[in-house]
């Protein structure tokens, strides 16, 4: 017997007289009500068996089976609660995405840290796998945006000390529960299969069941009861396990896949947008005759066999499935795939309304690179099938029907990426080009590695690489699954330094936490306190752990508190707090003596400027989005005693205009002195009042959080703040630049600061305005006078460069030498000029229809070699020669090239030597 065999087996089954039984396909084990059954009825053992046959009592639009699902659990005792947004990334730190609905709950209510919101709950929760991205359209089940029917129960011992205690229920009462809906919405419980297969995941692991009808995985019923043990006598899929005092209820019905078995329709994707595939397949011209759709339908039964992760080879799939039709393999491949495509857009717009209409702003990193790979993709697609619509009207219908009201920003954010995309893809198929002609050169294959680095950075699709490959003569590869491996690439942005270890590590375990006292009053700089511990450390200071303090350890961007403890004999200045496992270090240079009683003195000044600076943090943000949108959320922030800088996710650079209203706008509320007030809510009653962009700074443990309100602007937040907004005085933006695409900083300063700020730039402006000798009202203007003439000078100077090469080049070789290469006629000489001069001599010798060899002893030594069209000389061989001789290298086209080295003295010798360079050149 397996190690999980016994847990499949459960009182449930007995009692209503399922069997156990191994497909006769696959191997499978699965339980069942039907005697005469042999295989587990999940494709490739079985083929879809509801298209044109519905298997469901009646139809259900998404919304209907949303609703059904939710109410028959609710009618159950499940709480039901709203959904998560799609970025993950708001509440956990460790993935990007919510790719299932126990991401909702992990890690906080899963590890028994806190309780969930409802127990048991019920949730439809919109879920995002990158994974299959390209088995989409092509099986028509996958999707990468699906909706995730989810009941869960959270189940732990008495007495355990987690946030919820007790048993709700487990494995026989939700098996009944999946039995019940299934039959309740028409399905035989005889034809139901329930497929034995452990999950593992997160260091968790359970026995768990995939629910299969009519050839179609409806639901996976999950049981986390395991968790990774090095010493663990149960061993799955590689690893061992022990198990845990939580027992968790985990499922995940695709409530897509359900409304889609209700209406029988050839894909999914028929039965949860029809309007938009109906609106694509018009537009891209997609007509098919009686014959042709017979055949489309026919071919949707089989595509369950086309999963990629299963398929080794998809072209020889689908050459299988063309000979079961009856029909070659090219006449099916033309029918199906423009049809595939189609349902990729449906499906991939539908997954970018999720992505923007939660905010998330597309980027090089993290999240906000998934979603410019998906909207590239999409665009590719599009472009493919010759779909005769803008991309941001096709994200908006799906975002008008996912009910978000934030479409202008969404159809914004699509628009500018499409702009990019271009500017990127122009550059991409430069790229590819030279990879072509570099790889075909050497006889070898372009390496996949290249591939997804083209597909990742440069957005190339695969068919043009393809394209550009064959036409430089280079074999490429390109995987079948090249878009979900470029998202594993992507698949967490997230990395987990490991802290630096402390050789008294042990003993700080032994300390209980340090009591905050900062707090309970932001405003006090004096306190008393007990030395429980000092730690002496390798650079002669010493950490000191007290009891109870009011000096911040550094977090959340914010630097630590300075200032001193101090007892009758000594005084120890504190340069850097931090606090590791709730213990707070006070790094000191001196020993204040262990179970000594201390006084403890904030730097006020510091103390002041950075709580200024922190709460004008909170008032810039809000500014921000209430300027260039709802979309601004925090992606980086440091407070400073000077100045602080905050860095929000953003599309496109911001303008003088709206850096001066955010500016004017975060004023206003600091002249409105509102209070700045802190609360310790329930984390799921914070979360249910102010949704997730509480989490700007940062993800919190525990049960309840400190939440900040500064006006209507709500953040969860550990730092320390003014009392009321006008103690911040005046904040000062200081300027703003994109650090990354899709990330803008703000730097800004607040009180003094920003008046020391606004004091040095006034100083600049008035030291400018004395050197040009206007007034400073008049600097901006005589400023660009002056460049305006300076770049006229500019384009002088390069005219008559231009001139003088002219006039070389027509006076034969002047200083140079002229000689005879074959029928050609090359000049050689010496020009000790800048590399215009250069270019632009060896562009006029050219256009004389000679051969240029220049040499410039300016800085080092400088070689620039130019030949007509169809010479026989190769300019780049050339330079390659003479730039050794000179100690360096170059080379270029065969047209024009340059190079050179460090050794000035060598460069007569060097071109001495190039008549017979050349000559060797071209006799080559």
């Amino acid at each position: 017997m397996s190690d999980l065999e016994q847990e499949y087996r459960l009182d449930y089954f007995a009692e209503e007289g399922f069997e156990r039984k191994s497909c006769s396909e696959c191997g499978a084990h699965f339980w069942t009500l039907d005697a005469s059954r042999e295989t587990c009825g999940e494709p490739p053992c079985e083929e879809y068996d509801f298209i044109g046959d519905p298997g469901f009592d009646e139809e259900y639009t998404l919304e209907e089976m949303r609703e059904t699902f939710c109410g028959f659990f609710e009618e159950r005792g499940h709480g039901r609660i709203d959904p998560y947004p799609v970025a993950a990334s708001r509440w956990r730190d460790d993935v990007l995405l919510t790719i299932a609905s126990i991401t909702d709950f992990q890690p906080h209510v899963t590890s028994g840290q806190s309780p969930p919101p409802a127990n048991p709950l019920v949730v439809s929760q919109p879920c995002i796998r990158m994974q299959d991205i390209d088995n989409v359209g092509k099986t028509g089940r996958h999707t990468m945006a699906f909706e995730m029917g989810g009941h869960h129960a959270f189940n732990a011992e008495e007495g355990a000390g987690y946030a919820y205690e007790g048993e709700v229920y487990w494995k026989d009462q939700c098996v009944e529960y999946c039995m019940d809906l299934l039959a309740e919405v028409g399905v035989p419980r005889a034809a139901v299969t329930l497929i034995e297969d452990p999950w593992t995941g997160g260091g968790n692991a359970g026995p768990a069941f995939e629910v299969i009808y009519k050839g179609l995985e409806l639901a996976t019923l999950v049981f986390m009861q395991f968790e990774e043990d090095p010493e663990g006598e149960i061993e799955l899929k590689g690893d061992t396990y022990s198990r845990m005092d939580r027992r968790i209820i985990d499922t995940g019905y695709g409530i897509e896949r359900w409304a889609w078995m209700s209406q029988g329709t050839p894909t999914v994707y028929e039965a949860i947008y029809p309007e938009m595939i109906d609106f694509l397949k018009d537009n891209a011209g997609l007509d098919y005759d009686e014959r042709e759709q017979e055949l489309v339908e026919r071919a949707a039964v089989l595509a369950g066999h086309m999963d990629i992760d299963e398929v080794e080879d998809i072209e020889a799939a689908r050459s299988e499935m063309a000979a079961e039709l009856g029909v070659e393999t090219e006449e099916l491949v033309a029918l199906l795939e423009p049809l595939e495509d189609v349902y990729a857009i449906a499906d991939h717009c539908r997954t970018l309304a999720y992505m923007l209409g939660d905010e998330i702003v597309p980027s090089n990193v993290g999240a906000g690179y998934l979603a410019r790979m998906v909207l590239r993709r999409t665009k590719r697609l599009v472009d493919s099938v010759s779909v005769d619509a803008p991309l941001d009207e096709l994200v908006d219908m799906q975002a008008q029907r996912l009910g978000y009201d934030n479409r202008d920003t969404i159809r914004a954010m699509v628009r500018s990426e499409v702009e990019k995309y271009q500017e990127t893809l122009e550059r991409g198929t430069r790229k590819v080009r030279q990879l072509a002609r570099e790889y075909a050169d050497q006889g070898e294959p372009i390496p996949t590695s290249e591939v997804l680095e083209l597909y990742d950075s440069h957005g190339v699709h695969e068919d043009i690489i393809a394209e550009i490959a064959a036409e430089f003569g280079a074999e490429v590869e390109i995987p079948d699954d090249i878009a979900s491996r470029v998202a594993e690439r992507h698949g967490s942005d997230e990395v987990v330094e490991a802290a630096a270890e402390r050789p008294y590590a042990d003993r700080l375990g032994e300390l209980p936490d340090t009591e905050k006292l900062y707090y309970e009053d932001q405003q006090r700089i004096e306190f008393e306190a007990v030395v429980l511990e000092v730690f002496e450390r390798e650079d002669d200071r010493y950490d000191v752990v007290l009891d109870q303090t009011m000096f911040y350890p550094e977090g959340g961007g914010q630097p630590p508190d300075h200032g001193t403890l101090s007892t009758d004999d000594v005084t120890a200045h504190v340069s850097d707090v931090q606090v590791v496992d709730g213990v707070v270090l006070h790094t000191a240079d001196a020993d204040p003596g262990k179970g000594e009683f201390i006084r403890g003195q904030i730097d006020a000044t510091r103390r002041r400027r950075l709580m200024r600076h922190h709460t004008a943090t909170h008032v810039v943000v809000h500014s921000a989005r209430q300027v260039l949108g709802e979309h601004i959320r925090q992606a980086g922030a440091q407070k400073g005693t000077d100045s602080a800088r905050i860095d929000v996710q953003h599309f496109e650079s911001v303008s003088r205009e709206q850096v001066r209203e955010i500016e004017h706008r975060a004023n206003d509320l600091v002249r409105e002195n509102v209070p700045v007030s802190q609360e310790w809510p329930d984390r799921h009653e914070a979360e249910a009042e102010h949704g997730f962009d509480l989490y700007q700074g940062g993800i919190p443990a525990g049960q309840n959080i400190r939440l900040i309100h500064v006006a209507d602007d709500v953040q969860a937040c550990g730092g320390t703040h003014v009392a009321r907004t006008g103690d911040i005085g005046l904040i000062k933006v200081l300027g703003t630049e994109r650090i990354q695409d899709g990330v803008v900083r703000i730097q800004f300063a607040a009180g003094d600061a920003a008046v020391q700020a606004t004091q040095d730039t006034e100083d600049a402006l008035t030291a400018a305005a004395e050197t040009l000798d206007v007034s400073p009202q008049e600097v901006p203007e005589t400023a660009a006078r002056f460049f305006g003439e300076w770049k006229e000078r500019g384009k002088t100077i390069e005219d008559l460069k231009e001139q003088l090469a002219e006039v070389r080049a027509a006076g034969g070789a002047g200083d140079g030498e002229e000689v005879e290469i074959g029928d050609e006629v090359a000049v050689v000489q010496r020009l000790d000029g800048d590399m215009d001069e250069l270019r632009a001599t060896a562009n006029a010798l050219v256009d004389e229809g000679k051969v240029a060899v220049l040499g410039s002893g300016v800085d080092g030594a400088t070689f620039v070699v130019a030949a007509p069209d169809g010479s026989a000389v190769n300019a780049g061989e050339v330079v390659s020669r003479l730039a050794a001789k000179v100690g360096g290298g170059g080379g270029g086209p065969p047209d024009f090239a340059q190079g050179g080295g460090p050794d000035g003295g060598a460069l007569d010798d060097a071109l001495a030597d190039a008549p017979d360079v050349l000559k060797q050149v071209v006799g080559a």
